[in-house]
Protein backbone atom coordinates (compact mmCIF):
# COMPACT_ATOMS: atom_id res chain seq x y z
CA UNK A 1 0.00 0.00 0.00
CA UNK A 2 1.43 3.56 -1.04
CA UNK A 3 1.15 6.14 1.28
CA UNK A 4 -1.57 8.74 1.20
CA UNK A 5 -3.26 5.81 -0.64
CA UNK A 6 -7.13 5.43 0.93
CA UNK A 7 -7.49 2.51 3.14
CA UNK A 8 -10.61 0.22 2.64
CA UNK A 9 -13.00 0.07 5.33
CA UNK A 10 -14.85 -3.41 6.47
CA UNK A 11 -18.20 -3.43 6.75
CA UNK A 12 -19.10 -4.75 10.02
CA UNK A 13 -22.33 -7.23 9.59
CA UNK A 14 -23.94 -6.52 13.27
CA UNK A 15 -24.69 -10.44 14.07
CA UNK A 16 -23.68 -10.18 17.87
CA UNK A 17 -25.61 -7.14 19.11
CA UNK A 18 -28.98 -8.90 18.92
CA UNK A 19 -27.46 -12.04 21.42
CA UNK A 20 -26.08 -8.96 23.68
CA UNK A 21 -29.74 -7.78 24.10
CA UNK A 22 -31.13 -11.11 24.88
CA UNK A 23 -28.11 -12.05 26.78
CA UNK A 24 -26.46 -9.00 29.10
CA UNK A 25 -23.69 -11.20 30.17
CA UNK A 26 -22.58 -11.76 26.50
CA UNK A 27 -21.87 -7.81 25.94
CA UNK A 28 -18.18 -7.11 25.72
CA UNK A 29 -17.81 -4.14 28.34
CA UNK A 30 -14.42 -1.44 28.29
CA UNK A 31 -12.06 -2.74 31.37
CA UNK A 32 -8.50 -0.90 30.98
CA UNK A 33 -6.86 1.64 28.19
CA UNK A 34 -3.43 1.63 29.43
CA UNK A 35 -0.88 3.88 28.14
CA UNK A 36 2.68 2.76 27.82
CA UNK A 37 5.68 5.19 26.63
CA UNK A 38 8.80 2.72 26.19
CA UNK A 39 11.81 5.36 25.83
CA UNK A 40 14.30 2.74 26.36
CA UNK A 41 16.60 4.25 28.38
CA UNK A 42 16.49 5.64 32.09
CA UNK A 43 17.92 9.84 32.37
CA UNK A 44 16.14 12.93 31.34
CA UNK A 45 14.22 11.59 28.29
CA UNK A 46 12.47 8.84 30.43
CA UNK A 47 11.70 11.38 33.22
CA UNK A 48 10.12 13.63 30.51
CA UNK A 49 8.41 10.93 29.31
CA UNK A 50 6.53 10.20 32.84
CA UNK A 51 6.08 14.00 33.23
CA UNK A 52 4.04 13.86 30.00
CA UNK A 53 2.42 10.94 30.73
CA UNK A 54 0.93 12.16 33.99
CA UNK A 55 -0.03 15.55 32.49
CA UNK A 56 -2.46 14.10 29.39
CA UNK A 57 -3.77 11.41 32.43
CA UNK A 58 -3.56 13.06 35.53
CA UNK A 59 -2.22 9.88 37.06
CA UNK A 60 1.29 9.35 38.05
CA UNK A 61 3.16 6.56 35.38
CA UNK A 62 4.97 3.65 37.26
CA UNK A 63 7.76 2.40 36.02
CA UNK A 64 8.87 -0.82 34.02
CA UNK A 65 12.89 -2.22 34.61
CA UNK A 66 14.14 -3.77 31.72
CA UNK A 67 14.44 -7.58 32.37
CA UNK A 68 17.84 -7.47 30.99
CA UNK A 69 20.81 -6.09 30.25
CA UNK A 70 22.03 -5.05 26.52
CA UNK A 71 25.29 -3.63 26.51
CA UNK A 72 25.02 -2.40 22.98
CA UNK A 73 22.41 0.22 23.84
CA UNK A 74 23.20 0.65 27.43
CA UNK A 75 20.76 -0.95 29.07
CA UNK A 76 21.26 -2.51 32.60
CA UNK A 77 19.08 -5.10 34.15
CA UNK A 78 16.45 -3.06 36.93
CA UNK A 79 16.65 0.26 35.03
CA UNK A 80 13.67 2.02 34.46
CA UNK A 81 13.09 2.13 30.71
CA UNK A 82 9.32 2.24 30.31
CA UNK A 83 6.72 4.44 31.55
CA UNK A 84 3.13 2.97 32.19
CA UNK A 85 -0.27 4.58 33.43
CA UNK A 86 -3.45 1.66 33.75
CA UNK A 87 -7.27 3.68 33.47
CA UNK A 88 -10.64 2.14 34.15
CA UNK A 89 -13.83 3.36 34.46
CA UNK A 90 -15.23 6.67 33.01
CA UNK A 91 -11.33 7.86 33.01
CA UNK A 92 -10.62 4.92 30.49
CA UNK A 93 -13.51 6.05 28.59
CA UNK A 94 -12.79 9.43 28.27
CA UNK A 95 -9.24 8.56 27.44
CA UNK A 96 -9.93 6.24 25.01
CA UNK A 97 -12.31 9.15 22.68
CA UNK A 98 -9.07 11.62 23.16
CA UNK A 99 -6.63 8.83 22.19
CA UNK A 100 -9.00 7.85 18.88
CA UNK A 101 -9.73 11.61 18.05
CA UNK A 102 -5.80 11.69 17.24
CA UNK A 103 -6.08 8.49 14.86
CA UNK A 104 -9.36 10.10 12.97
CA UNK A 105 -11.56 7.09 14.65
CA UNK A 106 -9.61 4.46 12.21
CA UNK A 107 -8.52 1.33 13.17
CA UNK A 108 -6.66 -1.54 11.10
CA UNK A 109 -8.17 -4.85 11.43
CA UNK A 110 -4.78 -6.26 12.15
CA UNK A 111 -5.12 -4.28 15.49
CA UNK A 112 -7.33 -6.51 17.20
CA UNK A 113 -5.96 -10.27 18.56
CA UNK A 114 -7.50 -13.25 19.09
CA UNK A 115 -8.58 -12.28 22.92
CA UNK A 116 -10.88 -9.36 21.82
CA UNK A 117 -8.60 -6.67 22.59
CA UNK A 118 -7.36 -4.00 20.19
CA UNK A 119 -3.86 -1.16 20.07
CA UNK A 120 -2.54 1.03 18.76
CA UNK A 121 0.66 3.96 18.25
CA UNK A 122 0.12 7.47 18.87
CA UNK A 123 3.25 9.07 17.55
CA UNK A 124 3.06 12.52 19.12
CA UNK A 125 1.58 13.06 22.01
CA UNK A 126 0.44 17.16 21.03
CA UNK A 127 -2.16 14.90 18.48
CA UNK A 128 -4.25 13.98 21.28
CA UNK A 129 -7.31 16.24 21.99
CA UNK A 130 -6.86 18.90 24.80
CA UNK A 131 -3.26 17.40 25.47
CA UNK A 132 -0.90 20.22 26.88
CA UNK A 133 2.42 21.22 24.99
CA UNK A 134 5.46 22.65 26.94
CA UNK A 135 8.42 23.22 24.38
CA UNK A 136 11.01 22.40 27.24
CA UNK A 137 9.88 18.75 27.66
CA UNK A 138 9.29 17.97 23.69
CA UNK A 139 7.02 15.23 22.44
CA UNK A 140 6.39 11.81 23.11
CA UNK A 141 4.92 8.61 21.30
CA UNK A 142 3.13 5.82 23.09
CA UNK A 143 1.15 2.60 22.71
CA UNK A 144 -2.62 2.57 23.87
CA UNK A 145 -3.80 -0.63 24.61
CA UNK A 146 -7.49 -1.66 25.28
CA UNK A 147 -8.59 -4.57 26.98
CA UNK A 148 -12.12 -5.85 26.58
CA UNK A 149 -13.81 -8.37 28.57
CA UNK A 150 -17.74 -9.86 29.32
CA UNK A 151 -19.03 -10.08 32.53
CA UNK A 152 -18.05 -12.99 34.58
CA UNK A 153 -14.01 -12.56 33.85
CA UNK A 154 -14.15 -12.26 37.53
CA UNK A 155 -13.89 -15.72 38.01
CA UNK A 156 -10.25 -15.62 36.68
CA UNK A 157 -8.95 -13.08 39.01
CA UNK A 158 -10.76 -13.55 42.41
CA UNK A 159 -8.75 -15.06 44.92
CA UNK A 160 -10.98 -18.08 45.85
CA UNK A 161 -11.34 -20.81 43.59
CA UNK A 162 -10.06 -19.04 40.51
CA UNK A 163 -10.80 -20.74 37.25
CA UNK A 164 -10.39 -20.28 33.53
CA UNK A 165 -12.92 -18.91 31.84
CA UNK A 166 -14.97 -21.17 29.39
CA UNK A 167 -14.17 -20.81 25.80
CA UNK A 168 -17.67 -20.24 24.52
CA UNK A 169 -17.57 -17.03 27.20
CA UNK A 170 -14.15 -15.79 25.53
CA UNK A 171 -14.66 -12.70 23.09
CA UNK A 172 -13.78 -12.91 19.64
CA UNK A 173 -11.90 -10.77 17.28
CA UNK A 174 -15.16 -10.49 15.45
CA UNK A 175 -16.98 -9.61 18.41
CA UNK A 176 -14.47 -6.75 19.84
CA UNK A 177 -14.78 -5.25 16.11
CA UNK A 178 -18.51 -5.22 15.92
CA UNK A 179 -18.26 -3.93 19.73
CA UNK A 180 -16.06 -0.96 18.92
CA UNK A 181 -17.20 0.42 15.94
CA UNK A 182 -20.89 0.35 17.65
CA UNK A 183 -19.31 1.92 21.24
CA UNK A 184 -16.75 3.53 20.26
CA UNK A 185 -17.93 5.04 16.58
CA UNK A 186 -14.61 3.48 15.15
CA UNK A 187 -14.09 2.66 11.26
CA UNK A 188 -11.99 -0.39 10.99
CA UNK A 189 -10.02 -0.56 7.70
CA UNK A 190 -7.58 -3.41 6.14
Amino acid sequence: MLFGEPLEEIEIEEKYSKEWEKHPMRKPYLKEVILNAAVGESGPRFERAKTILSQITGRVPSERPAKKSIRDFGIRKGEPIAAIVTLRGEEAKEMLDRCLYAKDYIIKQKAFDQQGNFSFGITEHVDIRDAPFDPMLGTIGFNVVVKLERPGYRLKYRRNQRKKIPKKHLITKEEAMEFASKEFNIKIVK
